[in-house]
C-alpha cells in the first residue's frame, strides 16, 4: 500500500491578518480616490489631462519608493516596521483631502499618500513571500490581492451611500475615510508576527552590481513584462470618468469602481490558486487578451449596461495578473533580495504608469473619449506579441 499524496500546507495566520491590514487601508483610500477625479474637475475645476498628470505621478511616486523601502527591509532584515510606517503615513494624508481649498493641497496630499504606499508595498509583498511556503505562495498573494479588492469596492460602495445621504458632500466623505485607516495600522501593528530573516555574513547594500546580477535574467524578464502591462493599462481614474462621460449620474458613478473590484476581489484567489498549477506564461497571455477585449467595449461603449461589460471584463484581467506578476517575483528572486526585487519590479512599472496615465489623459483630450481605451488595445497586442516571441523558449525551458 501506498503512502497518501501529502497534502499543500495551509496559508498561514499571517497572511489572512495582512490580507484584512490590506482590505482596511483600501476601503480608507477608495473611499477617496473613487470620488477624487469628480472632485477635482466639477469642484476644483482642474482639467482632464491634470488629473491623468497627478494619478501617473501620484501611482508612480509610490512604485518608485518601493525600491528604497524594499532594499532597506532587505539590509535590516527586518519588514514589519517599515510596512507600518508606510500605513501610518496613508492614514496621516486623509484630512489632507477634507480640508483642501485647491489643487496644490490635493496634490500633495495624494503624492504623499502614494509615499506611504511605496514605502509599505514593498517590505509588505516581500513579508508574505517569507511568510508562505512556496506550494501556496500563489494562492497567498490571490488571498492578499483578494481582500485588498474587497476594500477597493466597499469603500467606493461607501462613498456612494455617504454621498447620497449627505448631499455630494465629498469633504464628508473624505473625514470618514480616515476611521478604516486607523484600524489597519492598529491591525497590523498587533497581529502580524515577522519571521527571522537569516543573513549569511556582515550586511552590505542590496543594491549592487554583484547583487542586481544575482537577480538573474528570468526575475528580470519578470520586470520586462510587468512594466509592459503597466503600459498597456492606466489609472483607474479614466475608468470613473468614462462612466459620468456616458450620463451615469454623479453619485452612483463610483458604483464603476466598486463592479470592478468586486470582480477583481472574486477572480484574484482562484486566479492565484490557479496559478500554482498551470503554466505562469499561459495565464499571462490570457490575462492579455482579456485587457484587450476590455480596452474595445470601453472604447466603443455608448450606454451603462455596455460599460459594465468592459468593466467586469477590466476587474477579470487584474485578478488574472496581479497576484501572479507577485508570485513570479517571489519564485524568480534570491530570498534575501525579495525586498529589493520587488521594488525594482515596481520601479519600472512605476515609469510605464506615468508615461501611460499622461497619454491617456492627453488622447482624451484632444482625440475624445474612445482613444486611451484604443491606445490600451494597441499596447496590450504589442505585449502579447512580445509573450508570442518567447513562448517556445519558455516552453522548452520554463521561465520559473
Amino acid at each position: 500500500m501506498t503512502d497518501p499524496k501529502p497534502s499543500r500546507p495551509h496559508i498561514p495566520p499571517g497572511i489572512w491578518v495582512l490580507g484584512f491590514v490590506s482590505m482596511l487601508m483600501d476601503i480608507s483610500s477608495e473611499m477617496i480616490h473613487s470620488l477624487l477625479p469628480l472632485f477635482l474637475v466639477g469642484t476644483l475645476g482642474v482639467s482632464v489631462f491634470t488629473v491623468g498628470i497627478i494619478e501617473g505621478l501620484a501611482e508612480s511616486t509610490a512604485l518608485i519608493v518601493k525600491v528604497f523601502s524594499g532594499a532597506l527591509s532587505d539590509y535590516w532584515g527586518k519588514r514589519k516596521g517599515l510596512a507600518l510606517f508606510g500605513y501610518a503615513l496613508g492614514t496621516f494624508t486623509k484630512p489632507l483631502f477634507a480640508i483642501a481649498s485647491g489643487a496644490g493641497l490635493v496634490i500633495a496630499a495624494r503624492l504623499i499618500d502614494r509615499v506611504g504606499k511605496g514605502i509599505r508595498g514593498a517590505p509588505r509583498d516581500a513579508l508574505i513571500a517569507d511568510i508562505a511556503p512556496p506550494e501556496v505562495r500563489g494562492a497567498a498573494f490571490g488571498l492578499r490581492q483578494s481582500l485588498d479588492t474587497v476594500g477597493a469596492f466597499v469603500g467606493p460602495l461607501l462613498g456612494v451611500g455617504l454621498m447620497l445621504l449627505w448631499a455630494n458632500d465629498f469633504r464628508a466623505v473624505f473625514w470618514v475615510a480616515v476611521i478604516p485607516g486607523l484600524l489597519a495600522v492598529a491591525l497590523l501593528w498587533l497581529g502580524v508576527q515577522e519571521p527571522e530573516l537569516h543573513h549569511n555574513g556582515q550586511r552590505t547594500n542590496p543594491i549592487t552590481r554583484e547583487n542586481l546580477r544575482r537577480l538573474g535574467a528570468p526575475y528580470w524578464w519578470v520586470v520586462g513584462i510587468g512594466a509592459v502591462f503597466t503600459l498597456a493599462r492606466f489609472s483607474e481614474a479614466f475608468l470613473v470618468l468614462r462612466a459620468q462621460q456616458t450620463g451615469v449620474p454623479v453619485a452612483l458613478v463610483p458604483l464603476v469602481m466598486v463592479a470592478m473590484n468586486l470582480v477583481y476581489a472574486l477572480s484574484a484567489y482562484p486566479f492565484g490558486w490557479l496559478s500554482d498549477r498551470m503554466s505562469h506564461a499561459k495565464l499571462l497571455a490570457l490575462g492579455l487578451i482579456v485587457l484587450i477585449a476590455a480596452d474595445l467595449v470601453l472604447a466603443s461603449v455608448h450606454q451603462a449596461s455596455t460599460l459594465l461589460v468592459g468593466v467586469a471584463l477590466w476587474g477579470v484581467h487584474m485578478g488574472m495578473t496581479q497576484g501572479l506578476l507577485a508570485t513570479m517575483v517571489a519564485d524568480t528572486a534570491p530570498a534575501d533580495l525579495r525586498g529589493t526585487a520587488y521594488g525594482f519590479f515596481n520601479l519600472l512599472s512605476g515609469a510605464a504608469m506615468l508615461l501611460a496615465s499622461g497619454l491617456a489623459g492627453w488622447l482624451w483630450d484632444q482625440h475624445g473619449a474612445a482613444s486611451p481605451f484604443y491606445a490600451g488595445a494597441v499596447f496590450s497586442v504589442l505585449a502579447l506579441l512580445g509573450l508570442a516571441i518567447r513562448w517556445r523558449r519558455w516552453m522548452q525551458k520554463p521561465l520559473i
